[in-house]
């Protein structure tokens, strides 16, 4: 077992745009990281206000729609994973979005009962 993050599990996660989800997994497996989560969330950051008009009526669309990512790791680095995301995602523009690394205490694998880092 590797000391990639000094034996400490680590979850990333990932706010992105919907558009970059396909580029942001071959980054991940690239690196070793290829298991995670995906759901569909809406949100509000440094991404500009949007106005629309509909049947005549003028709407504004302030909570955008983004791809959360959540994956845990323990013998890939969290630099790795959290680089991979980032040159993946990067467009540039407000609305790119944002990842944050979380320490995980502990994990259990409900098939086998294995704990900690053999869990991940």
């Amino acid at each position: 077992m590797s000391n990639a993050n000094d034996g400490e599990i680590k979850m990333i996660v990932a706010f992105i745009r919907p558009g970059k989800l396909t580029a942001v997994k071959k980054g991940l497996a690239e690196v070793g990281a290829p298991s995670l989560t995906v759901t569909n969330v809406r949100g509000r950051g440094s991404q500009p206000v949007k106005k629309g008009q509909w049947r005549g009526e003028e709407y504004v669309v302030d909570l955008h729609e983004k791809v959360k990512l959540e994956t845990v790791v323990a013998d890939v680095p969290a630099d790795d994973v959290v680089e991979a995301i980032k040159d993946a995602a990067h467009t540039g523009e407000p609305g790119d979005g944002k990842i944050f690394v979380v320490d995980v205490e502990d994990a259990v694998q409900i098939r086998t009962g294995k704990s900690g880092t053999e869990a991940v």
